[in-house]
């Protein structure tokens, strides 16, 4: 491990609901992840995204050429977003999941200064050999940031964290203990780099994620942070759902972790969704309402047409009573394994006035 981390330099992760600079979006075209016939839909997704976050924030958006900007720009103005808001970044990406291969940006809890940790990106523990390629989108982020970059030479994915911005990390034992990341740290080893490239004082382990999430349990798909001492937690209390058992346990570690003072933390139960099957692929959809992103004047929240949505919606009124929460039809997007949360990358504001 480097001498100099951000711990030792006062560099910490701010928390989703800190100021934002931008947001950093990557724009979908990969065939494989979105076939023609769920493209446009897909697209529509972003755009809506891009519109409502330029209200609040920039939206640096990764494009390919000339032409994907030009498409990027006409079709995100289309649903009302400022044009002057909008940055489009020619950087080459494989896929449009920026959460995981993108860095985590910090910010100098002293100076206000801003930098990023490039974790390494392996495509999910080798599952896709086809998005090795995002791990250079990262460090090319990286350098068009001109941030100072911590490397800690691990693997790790942003979708595997979640902190509260005052010392606390949720993870899961699943995804960071997998083999098929770090083979050689174990548990306390890993638990030394997030304290000492995030800055956090603890890590609360949950176990396991929900079905159809591929990336081997990642955090953002049913526990989040919603404050410093309050977690939104998926549940469901049907038995049919494969999900219900673990989320069961997930919900029983929560309830008995405590905040950074010592308290012990506000856990609220987020309903799930009615589990989405997809019949010619045999596989489930990680549909959830934890893939919500926090922008400075929204909060961007995935709807599946679920008797659920209503109550998804006003469990984040309560948690963001001073942003609009912009619901948006995500199936096109979940098809693809991942949602809101996982194609969104915030950037901090440099001497951030949290709020």
């Amino acid at each position: 491990m480097d001498q100099e981390t951000p711990r030792s330099m006062n560099f910490r992760m701010p928390a989703e609901w800190a100021r934002h600079e931008a947001t950093w979006l990557s724009w979908p075209k990969n065939p494989l992840t979105f076939p023609d016939q769920s493209l446009p839909a897909v697209e529509g997704i972003f755009a809506k995204m891009i519109a409502a976050l330029s209200h609040g924030e920039l939206v640096k958006v990764l494009v390919e050429d000339q032409t994907m900007e030009d498409h990027v720009l006409d079709l995100a103005v289309r649903e009302g977003a400022e044009l002057g808001k909008i940055i489009p970044m020619q950087i080459k990406s494989a896929d449009v999941w920026i959460r995981d291969y993108g860095p985590t940006f910090l910010l100098n809890q002293k100076t206000g200064e801003k930098a990023a940790v490039k974790w390494t990106f392996n495509a999910w523990g080798g599952k896709y050999d086809d998005l090795l390629y995002d791990n250079i989108t990262g460090e090319d982020i990286v350098t068009q940031s001109g941030v100072r970059a911590f490397r800690p030479g691990i693997v790790l994915e942003g979708g595997s964290i979640d902190v509260n911005g005052a010392g606390i990390v949720l993870t899961t034992e699943q995804c960071l203990l997998n083999k098929n990341r770090n083979p050689k740290l174990n548990k306390a080893q890993i638990e030394d780099y997030l304290s000492e490239y995030l800055n956090v004082d603890r890590t609360i382990w949950l176990s396991s994620g929900i079905e159809g999430d591929d990336t081997d349990g990642h955090i953002d798909d049913f526990a989040r942070f919603v404050s410093e001492t309050e977690v939104l937690c998926a549940h469901s209390r049907d038995r049919s759902q494969a999900n219900t058992e673990v989320l069961k346990r997930n919900l029983a570690i929560l309830r008995e972790a405590s905040d950074q003072d010592g308290h012990q933390l506000v856990v609220r139960q987020l309903p799930m969704p009615k589990p989405l099957w997809l019949e010619e692929e045999e596989r489930w959809l990680p549909a959830s309402y934890a893939n919500f992103y926090v922008g400075n004047e929204c909060v961007l929240l995935p709807v599946f047409k679920d008797a659920s949505d209503a109550k998804a919606v006003q469990m984040l009124e309560n948690a963001f009573p001073e942003r609009e929460i912009v619901p948006i039809e995500a199936i096109d997007l979940v098809y693809g394994y991942g949602g809101i949360h996982c194609v969104t990358q915030q950037e901090p504001s440099a001497g951030n006035d949290d709020r």
